[in-house]
């Protein structure tokens, strides 16, 4: 045994210190908060340590309650991390401060070097105790070992390079690391600034973790007791059978200050062949999926690393919330290396089937469940279809598609009740509202519409005509008019001759026209658009800054109505402009409100024609 004249000593860390140093402390300034996180879970991984000796019948049992306390001392600058663990001697001091872990950090700034910032390291592992000096001004460590004999030692240090060793006045087993906080940091000495950074970190670290506050109490205060930051066992470390939904949903409350019920949610339990515990949870998403971010938490060994890293979590499910912990995930490594990296590939394959399997689950078994979040969740779906094929597949059989009467039928389903192998066509709108006239003209000869409003529909559908090419197509409610009209055949001569018409009175001579004798005989005229043009136009409009292809349009006129019928046989031209400029703008209003200008317009040529009315009496 050494004696404490022995211990004092004076010693430089490494001889690349001058490099290296200034780079640490001049750290990322959103990321110099990891300080607490790091110094916590080492205080945190030195009693689980003396555990492990404990169950091993290495040394006795703890008398104490196991636990890491952070002591907040704004007055004096000052913060303190202690833990109970299994504490150093002064060898051990020398060789894991001095040594071992500046090599960490010295190894690990050169991969950061290397990478380049814009890859960025995901975890920040391995920085360590010596992120400590990011915000300090002077760190001292006191720690006594759990070995029989051993002696107390203090290590200070002003910067990380230069330090001193000498005795300690410690007397209990563990460590205490006592931070001086630099000036230009004072905002680390806030209650506020401690306490969300402990709950954003260390809210799930196994070990009890203290925040303890000296603020003098003002007269007639009680003093502040230390409060417990966080949830030892979080429920994804709990087996699912042992969690009850009233569980499941305060969790979701608490971690994601979600105040709404989550939809249903997925535990993750996986063992082999890798380790991953987890919860998803499926918020409600409503309809504009892109205007819902979700967080999904990734942890190590119940230490909270990012918020959505899409290397290991699948683009698609950031929609959702949840936890992750991978034990097992390589962490202070770049975004480039676990882009390649086939482990976790893997990982993200296994948490996707999880998700495809789920939900064709809910639907195989709770189907009318399933049907009443189906609004929330399917925007969610149908991306990730596009975004990655093998879901796609899992899930298909579980794609549901919404009537105008609120039926949800699935594919197989719409074609069956829609004249089964002769079904060739999904018909759909976009706005139930503006587009009322013909989703009547269609539920009128028995034909189901469903409802596809939302951004993500256009892709999805073009997506699933391209993967299914002998399935049924989609067509929009104005993307035809053969199954409203009696035949598709036309008299060519006469069609001409009311395309010259119209043309001729409307100043327009792109326009086209066809003749069709609709099954109904209440409307008049219909303009349809191409299916696939209007699609593109769309397309182009969204990824274009608003700048919008032309559509293919054709104005069809009912051969059986008497407006169409007079229109072939008057020559007032007056008159005939009138009526033809008035259907164009009728058939234009069924699909969507006409423009300001062309809207003063109509309701002046409304108001000639209702006076012509009058004065025919």
């Amino acid at each position: 045994m050494e004696a404490h004249n022995h211990m004092e000593k004076k010693g430089t860390v490494s001889i690349h210190a001058q490099n290296i140093m200034p780079v640490i402390k001049r750290w990322l300034y959103s990321d110099k908060d990891i300080f607490l996180r790091e110094l916590v879970s080492n205080g945190c991984d030195a009693i689980s340590k003396h555990k492990m000796l404990a169950l091993k019948g290495e040394v006795p049992e703890s008398t104490d309650e196991y636990r890491v306390d952070v002591i907040l001392d704004e007055q004096n600058g000052t913060i303190q991390i202690t833990d109970n663990g299994i504490g150093m001697t002064a060898d051990e001091v020398e060789k894991y401060i001095a040594q071992v872990a500046f090599s960490g950090a010295e190894e690990f700034l050169a991969k950061y070097k290397e990478e380049g910032d814009q890859s960025g390291i995901i975890g920040h592992f391995g920085l360590g105790f010596y992120s400590a000096f990011m915000v300090s001004s002077n760190v001292v460590i006191d720690t006594l070992s759990y070995q029989d004999g051993a002696e107390s030692v203090r290590w200070s240090s002003a910067d990380g390079m230069e330090y001193q060793m000498e005795p300690s006045e410690r007397t209990a087993r563990g460590t205490t690391i006592t931070l001086t906080i630099s000036d230009e940091e004072h905002e680390f000495l806030h209650r506020h600034t401690i306490e969300s950074t402990l709950e954003k970190y260390c809210a799930f670290m196994p070990v009890p973790i203290y925040l303890n506050d000296l603020v003098e109490p003002k007269e007639g205060e009680e003093p502040k007791a230390p409060v417990q930051i966080n949830d030892t066992t979080p429920l994804w470390m709990k087996a699912p059978s042992e969690v009850t939904d009233e569980e499941y949903k305060a969790f979701y409350h608490k971690v994601f200050h979600d105040y709404e019920e989550p939809l249903f949610w997925i535990h993750l339990n996986a063992d082999y062949p890798f380790n991953l515990k987890g919860i998803l949870y499926f918020p409600k998403i409503r309809n504009e999926f892109s205007g819902n971010e979700g967080v999904i938490k990734l942890y190590n060994n119940q230490v909270f690393v990012a918020d959505n890293i899409k290397e290991v979590i699948p683009e698609f499910l950031m929609l959702l919330k949840g936890a992750i912990d991978c034990p097992d995930l390589p962490l202070n490594v770049s975004r480039s290396f676990l882009q390649n990296d086939g482990y976790v590939k893997k990982m993200s394959a296994y948490i996707t089937r999880k998700v495809a399997d789920r939900l064709v689950n809910e639907f195989t078994n709770k189907r009318e469940e399933y049907q009443r979040y189906w609004d929330d969740i399917h925007p969610f779906i149908k991306y990730g279809c596009l975004k990655d094929a093998k879901f796609y597949e899992r899930v298909k059989a579980a794609l549901l598609f919404k009537t105008v009467d609120g039926r949800y039928l699935t594919i197989d389903e719409y074609k069956e009740a829609n004249g089964g192998e002769d079904c060739k066509t999904i018909y759909y709108t976009t706005d139930e509202q503006r587009q009322a006239q013909m989703i009547a003209l269609f539920t009128a000869e028995q034909k189901d519409v469903v409802v596809l409003n939302t951004v993500i529909d256009t892709n999805f559908i073009s997506f699933y005509e391209y993967t299914e090419p002998e399935s049924l197509k989609f067509q929009r409610v104005d993307g035809g008019t053969d199954d409203l009209a009696e035949t598709t055949e036309a008299d060519e001569a006469r069609t001409n001759a009311l395309q010259d018409k119209f043309r001729k009175a409307l100043g327009d001579e792109q326009l086209t026209v066809k003749l069709q004798p609709f099954k109904s005989d209440e409307i008049p005229a219909m303009i349809t658009v191409d299916e696939q043009t209007r699609r593109f136009s769309e397309m182009s409009r969204m990824f274009n800054n608003g700048i919008q292809m032309p559509e293919q349009r054709t104005l069809v006129l009912n051969e059986k109505h008497p407006l169409t019928q007079y229109l072939e046989g008057s020559t007032d031209e007056e008159q005939n402009a009138l009526i033809c400029a008035q259907l164009l703008d009728l058939s234009d209003m069924a699909r969507e409100p006409l423009s300001g200008e062309r809207m003063v317009d109509f309701l002046k040529r409304s108001n000639a024609l209702l006076g012509m009315l009058i004065k025919k009496q």
